[in-house]
Protein backbone atom coordinates (compact mmCIF):
# COMPACT_ATOMS: atom_id res chain seq x y z
CA UNK A 1 0.00 0.00 0.00
CA UNK A 2 1.60 3.25 -0.92
CA UNK A 3 1.25 6.28 1.44
CA UNK A 4 -0.06 8.49 -1.35
CA UNK A 5 -2.06 8.44 -4.21
CA UNK A 6 -1.69 11.16 -7.02
CA UNK A 7 -4.53 11.67 -8.53
CA UNK A 8 -4.00 13.54 -12.03
CA UNK A 9 -7.20 14.16 -13.57
CA UNK A 10 -6.35 14.75 -17.67
CA UNK A 11 -8.21 17.02 -20.14
CA UNK A 12 -6.62 18.20 -23.37
CA UNK A 13 -3.28 19.22 -21.97
CA UNK A 14 -1.05 18.04 -24.19
CA UNK A 15 1.69 20.96 -24.11
CA UNK A 16 1.79 20.41 -20.61
CA UNK A 17 1.50 16.85 -18.80
CA UNK A 18 4.96 15.65 -20.12
CA UNK A 19 6.32 18.12 -17.27
CA UNK A 20 3.67 17.64 -15.15
CA UNK A 21 3.91 13.59 -14.72
CA UNK A 22 8.01 13.95 -14.97
CA UNK A 23 7.67 16.51 -12.00
CA UNK A 24 5.95 13.71 -10.17
CA UNK A 25 8.25 11.11 -11.01
CA UNK A 26 11.02 12.99 -10.22
CA UNK A 27 9.86 13.46 -6.27
CA UNK A 28 12.16 12.27 -3.58
CA UNK A 29 9.76 10.42 -1.77
CA UNK A 30 9.10 8.01 -3.34
CA UNK A 31 6.33 5.91 -1.68
CA UNK A 32 3.69 7.00 -3.76
CA UNK A 33 1.59 5.81 -6.99
CA UNK A 34 0.13 7.66 -9.88
CA UNK A 35 -3.27 7.57 -10.99
CA UNK A 36 -4.26 9.90 -14.39
CA UNK A 37 -8.07 9.84 -15.33
CA UNK A 38 -8.29 10.78 -18.73
CA UNK A 39 -11.64 12.57 -19.11
CA UNK A 40 -12.45 12.85 -22.84
CA UNK A 41 -9.53 14.16 -23.95
CA UNK A 42 -9.36 15.06 -27.89
CA UNK A 43 -5.30 15.92 -27.94
CA UNK A 44 -2.40 13.78 -27.97
CA UNK A 45 -2.62 13.89 -24.00
CA UNK A 46 -3.00 9.88 -23.84
CA UNK A 47 -0.39 9.26 -26.54
CA UNK A 48 2.44 11.15 -24.45
CA UNK A 49 1.01 9.41 -20.94
CA UNK A 50 1.03 5.95 -22.57
CA UNK A 51 4.90 6.88 -23.02
CA UNK A 52 5.62 6.73 -20.12
CA UNK A 53 6.33 2.92 -18.64
CA UNK A 54 6.39 3.56 -14.70
CA UNK A 55 5.31 1.11 -13.03
CA UNK A 56 3.89 3.06 -10.47
CA UNK A 57 1.37 4.79 -12.72
CA UNK A 58 -1.80 3.66 -13.74
CA UNK A 59 -3.88 5.06 -16.21
CA UNK A 60 -7.94 4.91 -16.95
CA UNK A 61 -9.63 6.37 -19.56
CA UNK A 62 -13.16 7.59 -19.54
CA UNK A 63 -16.13 9.87 -21.39
CA UNK A 64 -15.89 13.14 -20.67
CA UNK A 65 -17.69 14.06 -17.28
CA UNK A 66 -15.80 17.34 -15.96
CA UNK A 67 -13.32 17.29 -13.45
CA UNK A 68 -14.92 16.07 -10.10
CA UNK A 69 -15.83 13.04 -11.87
CA UNK A 70 -12.60 12.57 -12.74
CA UNK A 71 -10.99 13.30 -9.45
CA UNK A 72 -13.79 10.94 -7.75
CA UNK A 73 -13.08 8.11 -10.20
CA UNK A 74 -9.78 8.74 -9.13
CA UNK A 75 -10.20 8.45 -5.09
CA UNK A 76 -12.23 5.45 -5.84
CA UNK A 77 -9.09 3.70 -7.66
CA UNK A 78 -6.66 4.70 -5.27
CA UNK A 79 -4.83 2.72 -3.28
CA UNK A 80 -2.96 5.59 -1.12
CA UNK A 81 -3.33 6.52 2.74
CA UNK A 82 -3.09 10.24 1.74
CA UNK A 83 -4.71 11.45 -1.79
CA UNK A 84 -2.44 14.50 -3.38
CA UNK A 85 -3.83 16.13 -5.97
CA UNK A 86 -2.06 17.48 -9.19
CA UNK A 87 -4.06 19.11 -12.40
CA UNK A 88 -2.48 18.00 -15.71
CA UNK A 89 -0.60 21.79 -16.28
CA UNK A 90 0.82 22.36 -13.25
CA UNK A 91 4.32 20.99 -11.37
CA UNK A 92 5.91 20.07 -8.05
CA UNK A 93 9.08 20.77 -6.81
CA UNK A 94 10.96 17.56 -5.99
CA UNK A 95 10.81 18.08 -2.57
CA UNK A 96 6.96 18.59 -2.29
CA UNK A 97 5.96 14.81 -1.14
CA UNK A 98 8.98 14.74 1.06
CA UNK A 99 7.46 18.31 2.61
CA UNK A 100 4.00 17.16 2.80
CA UNK A 101 5.05 13.79 4.50
CA UNK A 102 7.25 15.77 7.24
CA UNK A 103 4.03 18.08 7.76
CA UNK A 104 1.68 14.66 8.13
CA UNK A 105 4.13 13.26 10.99
CA UNK A 106 4.17 16.80 13.08
CA UNK A 107 0.22 17.22 12.75
CA UNK A 108 -1.42 13.53 11.66
CA UNK A 109 -4.88 14.95 12.97
CA UNK A 110 -5.02 17.52 10.33
CA UNK A 111 -7.98 16.75 7.43
CA UNK A 112 -5.62 19.13 4.50
CA UNK A 113 -1.92 19.16 4.25
CA UNK A 114 -1.06 22.29 2.06
CA UNK A 115 2.01 23.40 0.64
CA UNK A 116 2.74 26.98 -0.28
CA UNK A 117 3.20 27.57 -4.17
CA UNK A 118 4.16 29.86 -6.50
CA UNK A 119 2.22 31.82 -9.49
CA UNK A 120 3.89 31.86 -12.76
CA UNK A 121 2.27 34.53 -15.39
CA UNK A 122 2.73 34.37 -19.20
CA UNK A 123 5.77 36.61 -19.33
CA UNK A 124 7.24 34.10 -16.67
CA UNK A 125 7.60 36.37 -13.97
CA UNK A 126 7.13 34.69 -10.76
CA UNK A 127 4.97 35.83 -7.58
CA UNK A 128 4.54 33.27 -4.34
CA UNK A 129 1.23 34.55 -2.40
CA UNK A 130 0.97 35.46 1.06
CA UNK A 131 -1.95 34.58 3.59
CA UNK A 132 -2.99 36.90 5.59
CA UNK A 133 -2.84 36.05 9.29
CA UNK A 134 -0.05 32.76 8.50
CA UNK A 135 3.40 34.30 8.97
CA UNK A 136 5.67 33.35 5.75
CA UNK A 137 8.00 31.19 7.76
CA UNK A 138 4.87 29.50 9.63
CA UNK A 139 4.39 25.45 10.02
CA UNK A 140 1.80 24.27 11.06
CA UNK A 141 -2.09 24.00 11.97
CA UNK A 142 -3.97 27.01 10.46
CA UNK A 143 -6.04 29.19 13.19
CA UNK A 144 -8.41 30.30 10.95
CA UNK A 145 -8.34 28.89 7.08
CA UNK A 146 -11.08 31.24 6.19
CA UNK A 147 -9.88 34.06 7.25
CA UNK A 148 -6.17 33.39 5.80
CA UNK A 149 -7.78 32.51 2.35
CA UNK A 150 -9.74 35.58 1.71
CA UNK A 151 -6.87 37.28 -0.17
CA UNK A 152 -5.65 33.81 -1.67
CA UNK A 153 -6.55 30.22 -0.96
CA UNK A 154 -5.23 28.77 1.59
CA UNK A 155 -5.50 25.01 -0.52
CA UNK A 156 -5.61 24.50 -4.26
CA UNK A 157 -5.70 21.51 -6.42
CA UNK A 158 -2.55 20.66 -6.69
CA UNK A 159 -0.33 21.86 -3.85
CA UNK A 160 -2.41 19.73 -0.92
CA UNK A 161 -2.89 15.80 0.07
CA UNK A 162 -6.08 14.64 1.96
CA UNK A 163 -6.12 11.61 4.22
CA UNK A 164 -8.49 8.93 2.21
CA UNK A 165 -10.22 8.71 5.00
CA UNK A 166 -11.64 11.91 5.17
CA UNK A 167 -13.77 11.78 1.98
CA UNK A 168 -16.24 9.01 4.14
CA UNK A 169 -16.86 11.75 6.41
CA UNK A 170 -17.48 14.91 3.96
CA UNK A 171 -18.67 12.92 0.80
CA UNK A 172 -16.85 13.05 -2.82
CA UNK A 173 -16.56 15.89 -5.37
CA UNK A 174 -19.88 17.77 -6.04
CA UNK A 175 -20.86 16.67 -9.71
CA UNK A 176 -23.65 19.25 -9.31
CA UNK A 177 -21.37 22.20 -9.95
CA UNK A 178 -18.44 22.78 -12.91
CA UNK A 179 -16.89 25.99 -11.14
CA UNK A 180 -15.61 26.25 -7.97
CA UNK A 181 -16.00 22.37 -7.10
CA UNK A 182 -12.61 22.17 -5.72
CA UNK A 183 -13.07 25.23 -3.54
CA UNK A 184 -16.48 23.61 -2.07
CA UNK A 185 -14.15 20.59 -1.17
CA UNK A 186 -11.70 22.20 0.52
CA UNK A 187 -14.38 24.41 2.40
CA UNK A 188 -16.56 21.43 3.27
CA UNK A 189 -13.00 19.70 5.03
CA UNK A 190 -11.80 22.96 6.63
CA UNK A 191 -15.21 22.83 8.41
CA UNK A 192 -14.92 19.44 10.44
CA UNK A 193 -11.47 19.08 9.84
CA UNK A 194 -7.95 21.88 11.15
CA UNK A 195 -5.67 22.65 7.74
CA UNK A 196 -2.44 22.61 8.01
CA UNK A 197 0.67 24.30 5.96
CA UNK A 198 4.35 23.77 5.34
CA UNK A 199 6.67 26.87 5.57
CA UNK A 200 8.34 25.41 1.38
CA UNK A 201 7.04 26.34 -1.45
CA UNK A 202 7.07 23.24 -3.68
CA UNK A 203 4.29 23.66 -6.32
CA UNK A 204 4.29 25.77 -9.36
CA UNK A 205 0.95 27.09 -10.37
CA UNK A 206 1.20 28.14 -14.31
CA UNK A 207 -1.55 31.29 -13.95
CA UNK A 208 -1.94 32.21 -17.10
CA UNK A 209 -3.38 28.54 -18.31
CA UNK A 210 -7.07 28.78 -18.23
CA UNK A 211 -9.65 25.76 -19.30
CA UNK A 212 -12.36 26.09 -21.55
CA UNK A 213 -14.97 26.40 -18.95
CA UNK A 214 -13.41 29.64 -17.77
CA UNK A 215 -13.48 31.22 -21.31
CA UNK A 216 -17.26 30.94 -21.36
CA UNK A 217 -20.17 33.19 -19.85
CA UNK A 218 -21.26 32.43 -16.47
CA UNK A 219 -24.46 31.38 -18.20
CA UNK A 220 -22.89 27.92 -18.96
CA UNK A 221 -21.18 27.73 -15.70
CA UNK A 222 -23.07 25.49 -12.64
CA UNK A 223 -22.09 27.11 -9.10
CA UNK A 224 -23.17 26.18 -5.79
CA UNK A 225 -26.15 26.99 -4.21
CA UNK A 226 -25.67 29.30 -1.46
CA UNK A 227 -27.78 28.05 0.75
CA UNK A 228 -25.69 24.80 1.35
CA UNK A 229 -23.92 26.64 3.82
CA UNK A 230 -26.05 29.19 5.38
CA UNK A 231 -26.23 27.40 8.69
CA UNK A 232 -22.41 26.80 8.88
CA UNK A 233 -22.46 30.83 8.06
CA UNK A 234 -24.08 31.63 11.31
CA UNK A 235 -21.41 29.96 13.09
CA UNK A 236 -18.55 31.11 11.50
CA UNK A 237 -18.04 34.49 10.61
CA UNK A 238 -14.70 33.97 8.62
CA UNK A 239 -16.60 31.37 6.45
CA UNK A 240 -19.12 34.12 5.90
CA UNK A 241 -16.68 36.67 4.66
CA UNK A 242 -15.19 34.05 2.75
CA UNK A 243 -18.06 33.36 1.13
CA UNK A 244 -19.38 36.59 -0.04
CA UNK A 245 -16.24 36.90 -1.58
CA UNK A 246 -17.71 34.31 -3.88
CA UNK A 247 -21.47 36.05 -3.57
CA UNK A 248 -19.82 39.10 -4.82
CA UNK A 249 -17.49 37.39 -7.82
CA UNK A 250 -20.79 35.61 -9.02
CA UNK A 251 -22.75 38.85 -9.07
CA UNK A 252 -20.74 40.66 -11.01
CA UNK A 253 -20.51 37.78 -13.94
CA UNK A 254 -24.07 37.77 -13.88
CA UNK A 255 -24.57 41.68 -13.96
CA UNK A 256 -22.35 41.58 -16.94
CA UNK A 257 -24.20 38.65 -18.31
CA UNK A 258 -27.20 40.91 -18.07
CA UNK A 259 -29.21 38.42 -15.63
CA UNK A 260 -29.92 41.25 -12.84
CA UNK A 261 -32.48 39.81 -10.73
CA UNK A 262 -29.82 37.15 -10.06
CA UNK A 263 -26.81 39.32 -9.63
CA UNK A 264 -29.32 41.49 -7.04
CA UNK A 265 -30.01 38.42 -5.36
CA UNK A 266 -26.32 37.46 -4.70
CA UNK A 267 -25.51 40.61 -3.65
CA UNK A 268 -28.10 41.23 -0.93
CA UNK A 269 -26.82 38.17 0.37
CA UNK A 270 -23.44 39.45 1.29
CA UNK A 271 -23.65 40.84 4.88
CA UNK A 272 -23.61 44.46 4.42
CA UNK A 273 -20.48 45.62 6.78
CA UNK A 274 -18.52 43.09 4.35
CA UNK A 275 -19.25 45.55 1.82
CA UNK A 276 -16.19 48.01 0.86
CA UNK A 277 -17.42 51.01 -0.61
CA UNK A 278 -15.27 50.52 -3.54
CA UNK A 279 -17.56 47.19 -4.03
CA UNK A 280 -20.40 48.85 -3.59
CA UNK A 281 -19.25 51.10 -6.54
CA UNK A 282 -18.09 48.36 -8.33
CA UNK A 283 -21.65 46.86 -8.26
CA UNK A 284 -23.36 49.58 -9.72
CA UNK A 285 -20.92 50.66 -12.17
CA UNK A 286 -21.96 49.99 -15.77
CA UNK A 287 -21.81 46.58 -17.28
CA UNK A 288 -19.43 47.72 -20.29
CA UNK A 289 -17.29 49.39 -17.26
CA UNK A 290 -17.33 45.76 -15.79
CA UNK A 291 -16.10 44.09 -19.20
CA UNK A 292 -13.06 46.50 -19.73
CA UNK A 293 -12.03 46.14 -15.87
CA UNK A 294 -12.42 42.16 -16.46
CA UNK A 295 -10.17 42.59 -19.41
CA UNK A 296 -7.28 44.41 -17.67
CA UNK A 297 -7.04 42.60 -14.82
CA UNK A 298 -6.49 39.64 -17.64
CA UNK A 299 -3.89 41.94 -19.16
CA UNK A 300 -1.87 42.99 -16.10
CA UNK A 301 -2.37 38.85 -14.84
CA UNK A 302 -0.52 37.79 -17.92
CA UNK A 303 2.26 40.78 -17.27
CA UNK A 304 3.19 39.74 -13.97
CA UNK A 305 0.60 42.33 -12.20
CA UNK A 306 -1.61 40.38 -9.96
CA UNK A 307 -5.10 42.76 -9.90
CA UNK A 308 -7.82 42.27 -7.65
CA UNK A 309 -11.16 44.35 -7.74
CA UNK A 310 -12.47 42.43 -4.98
CA UNK A 311 -10.16 43.41 -1.85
Amino acid sequence: MPLFSVIIPLYNKENFIQNTLQSVLDQSFVDFEIIIVNDGSTDKSEEIVLAFTDPRITYFSKLNEGVSAARNYGIQQSKGIYVAFLDGDDLWFPQHLETLHALIVKNPKAGIFAARYQLIFQNQSIYIPKFSTIPENYSGIISDYFESSLQYAVATSSSIAIPKAVFKNVGYFDTEINVGEDTDMWTRIALQYSVAITNEVTVSYLHYVQNSLSKQSILNKKIKDFTFYKEAEKQNSSLKKYQDLYRLEYALQYKMANKHQIANLLYAEIEPKSIRLKNKILFFTPKIILILLKKFKIFLRNNGIEFSIYH
